[in-house]
C-alpha cells in the first residue's frame, strides 16, 4: 500500500484583539503552545474540520474566512508526514475555555507570541507578514 501524509487543518484567529492558541495536553510539544487544529476525519471537509478542531479546542464558534495556505514540510511533525490546510477564521461565538486534547486556550498579544509547537511559529509569523504586522 502506498503511504501519503496525513492530512491536518490549523486555525488562526483574532479574539479580542488577541492571537487564539491552546497549549498542548498531549504529546509531541506536551506544554507548548500551538494553533487550534488536528486531524482531517474520513468524510469531512477541510473547511468543516478547521471549524470543528477549533470549536473542540478552544470553546469558540467560528467561520472561514479565507483559505491562508498549505504547509507541507515533512518534518514539521515528529509523527510522520502530516500536510497542513491553514485557514484565517473569524470568531462568531462561544466561551474561551481548553477543551479535547487543548489543555487551554489562550490570548496572546500579537507582539508576544511565545514559541510554538511544529511549524507554528512559522505559520503565524507569514500570516503577521501577511497582514502587514
Amino acid at each position: 500500500m502506498r503511504q501519503t501524509p496525513k492530512l491536518t487543518v490549523d486555525g488562526i484567529a483574532i479574539f479580542e484583539g488577541k492571537l487564539v492558541l491552546i497549549k498542548r495536553k498531549n504529546p509531541p510539544f506536551r506544554g507548548r503552545y500551538a494553533l487550534p487544529g488536528g486531524w482531517v476525519e474520513v468524510g469531512e471537509t477541510v473547511e468543516t474540520a478547521a471549524m470543528r478542531e477549533f470549536l473542540e479546542e478552544t470553546g469558540l464558534g467560528t467561520r472561514i474566512k479565507k483559505l491562508f495556505g498549505v504547509y507541507s514540510d515533512p518534518s514539521r511533525d515528529p509523527r510522520g508526514h502530516t500536510a497542513s490546510v491553514v485557514f484565517e477564521l473569524e470568531i462568531i461565538g462561544g466561551k474561551l475555555q481548553g477543551g479535547d486534547d487543548a489543555a487551554e486556550a489562550v490570548l496572546f498579544e500579537l507582539d508576544a507570541i511565545p514559541e510554538l509547537a511544529f511549524d507554528h511559529g512559522k505559520i503565524v509569523s507569514d500570516w503577521l507578514a501577511a497582514k502587514g504586522f
